[in-house]
């Protein structure tokens, strides 16, 4: 056999034995004689001894090595003399007897380190050396530990792993697909999922009334830190169940992560909060709650006064930062230019410091009282020492949102998002619809198979914008890790909503015929979510971005530099397909 134990395996007990080992080269270090050499595997590292009183000549074979050779060693384990205390084997070196180089390497093109000289470019090209470094070997580990944990939990409450096919139709209504051509069916492509909501649905008709699967699922969107073009859910569907139903089973199945995971017990329920209080209090479907700053609105203390700016404004709100009263104009300044950038959009910043007498000192105390500034100050139940910053304009949702991104900065400058605190809440009641503008008509918020909150059913055509969904999506700091809905199983109102979102019937029988037909053979009440498991890693894992946690990840422009991809087909591909590629010209 090539090894007796791993690299990370032996420990004091273990002295004495005759054991082989295999592993990677991590480094080498030459002592007259000796030569001490770290010998890795994916459990862990040993120290190997080379030294010529005990084998002539073998320090010289040693010294031959480089980084990344691939060993196998066969020798005695001893006591090391010299311990090393950050080392789980660091009890133990192992006395080599017979040395055997499996395979020679060229010098990397970076460390293989937990603080590596590579940069993420030159590290996604050569991610097969990349994922030999402990820091992202640990994340494919606990994704590993967390997929289990879920399938575990799931098969416990009788839920059924299914799975449904990566080649489908394509449902432009979303966000954009990956199309696969057909060869056998000229001219007509499938898609790659962007989820298998249908197929899920269609599984509840069928009577398989707890599904679940770990699923790849593909969206052609624009890339950042939380999202891939490819990404992993984990999704599931359950029949005859209300929304409280769902709630209880999958806060149950992210509680149990945290306590196997990471050994966080939470006892009480999780937060609920509603779509439209998330939007007036944090100006996000997604707010973090590690902290406060809550928005307070000051239409009513701050307007008619000879501010023009706040005269003119149709929302005017702010928050309160505990204990920044110390900022300087300096300071203040750039929080000023950070919301003035165009990702933020605001027009400018203003502040108010509560002095230690109580006394409110502003950037526009020209125009209000101190008693009007004390108003003001109640308004926010502020203290000595806080300060308050506000924004203004003629949007109330975008001022919001603007808003937002001034709290969650101030969050970060006041060290208020500490990675290892969770605060985890749904969000409910969403809005069914939301209106374009650009086309005059209505979209779905999730997708067009969510119901409506039955007590909102008669409002559809009357008050069609304010017609509540029957969704919910989980956050966890800020970030959104899953959300679903209970569906619509009525082939009747599914009618109407397609109806309402501007479907033909045409068009609708073309898209979702197999599921509206379905639906005609006696479709259960059902419901469920999907959530993010690359996401859900990356927060377990303390990462800001989920690519570390993704064995062969693209870059931000959507490409796989290891692989090259994607790539140009050759004409005999091409041809074999009956496809012609014309590539426009591009703007100059």
């Amino acid at each position: 056999m090539y090894r007796t134990h791993t690299c990370g395996e032996l420990r004091l007990p273990d002295v004495g034995k005759t054991v082989t080992l295999a592993g990677w080269v991590q480094r080498l270090r030459k002592m007259g004689g000796m030569t001490f050499v770290d010998l890795r595997d994916r459990y862990g590292m040993t120290q190997l001894v080379f030294n010529d009183e005990h084998i002539p000549g073998i320090s010289d074979q040693a010294n031959k090595l480089g980084r990344e050779y691939v060993l196998q060693v066969t020798g005695c384990v001893n006591e090391r003399s010299s311990k090393n205390a950050n080392l789980p084997t660091g009890d133990i070196e192992v006395l080599v007897d017979k040395l055997v180089v499996l395979n020679q390497s060229v010098v990397p093109p970076f460390t293989i380190e937990d603080n590596t000289d590579g940069g993420d470019d030159l590290r996604m090209k050569y991610r097969y050396l990349d994922l030999r470094r402990n820091a992202v070997r640990k994340n494919l580990e606990l994704r590993h530990k967390m997929a289990f944990e879920v399938r575990a939990y799931l098969d416990k409450l009788g839920f059924l792993e299914v799975e449904t096919p990566v080649l489908v139709n394509s449902t432009p209504e979303g966000a954009r697909d990956f199309v696969v051509p057909s060869r056998m069916n000229p001219g007509q492509f499938y898609a790659l999922p962007q989820s298998p909501q249908t197929l899920k649905q269609l599984l509840m008709v069928s009577g398989f009334d707890r599904y679940f699967q770990i699923v790849k699922c593909f969206r052609d969107e624009d890339l950042r830190a939380d999202r891939q073009p490819e990404f992993t859910q984990i999704d599931c569907e359950m029949s005859f169940v209300e929304q409280e139903d769902v709630l209880e089973i999958f806060e149950g199945m992210i509680k149990h992560l945290f306590k196997v995971v990471k050994g966080i017990d939470f006892t009480g329920p999780f937060r609920r909060m509603t779509w439209h209080d998330a939007m007036k209090y944090y100006g996000s479907d997604k707010p973090d709650l590690r902290f406060g700053m809550r928005f307070v609105e000051l239409m009513d203390v701050m307007q008619g006064h000879g501010f023009t700016v706040f005269d003119n404004a149709k929302y005017i709100g702010g928050i309160c930062a505990k204990g920044a009263a110390t900022y300087t104009r300096k300071q203040l300044d750039q929080l000023t230019d950070f919301v003035k950038r165009p990702q933020v959009g605001a027009k400018g910043l203003v502040y108010a410091r509560i002095e230690a007498d109580g006394n409110v000192k502003s950037s526009v105390d020209k125009f209000y009282s101190q008693e009007q500034l004390q108003a003001m100050k109640a308004k926010f139940d502020a203290e000595p020492g806080d300060l308050i910053l506000i924004l203004s304009g003629d949007d109330a949702m975008k001022t919001r949102k603007q808003l937002c991104e001034l709290r969650l900065e101030m969050g970060n400058q006041l060290g208020l998002r500490d990675k290892d605190r969770y605060e985890c809440l749904w969000v409910i009641d969403f809005p069914l619809f939301e209106w374009n503008e650009e086309d005059q008509r209505y979209y779905a918020m999730h997708h067009p198979f969510t119901s409506p909150k039955p007590e909102d059913i008669p409002f559809l055509e009357t008050d069609t914008g304010n017609v509540r969904a029957n969704a919910y999506d989980m956050v966890i700091n800020g970030v959104e890790v899953g959300g679903g809905s209970i569906r619509i199983h009525d082939s009747q109102l599914q009618d109407q909503m397609f109806r309402l979102l501007g479907f033909t019937e045409e068009r609708a029988q073309e898209q979702f015929g197999f599921l509206m037909n379905a639906f005609k053979y006696g479709a259960p009440p059902h419901g469920g979510l999907a959530f993010g498991l690359d996401r859900l890693v990356s927060m377990f894992a303390g990462l800001d971005s989920i690519r570390d946690c993704i064995a062969f990840p693209k870059n931000n422009s959507g490409r796989d530099v290891m692989l090259d991809a994607p790539s140009v087909l050759d004409d005999a591909q091409l041809d074999e397909l009956q496809i012609r590629v014309e590539l426009k010209q591009q703007d100059k």
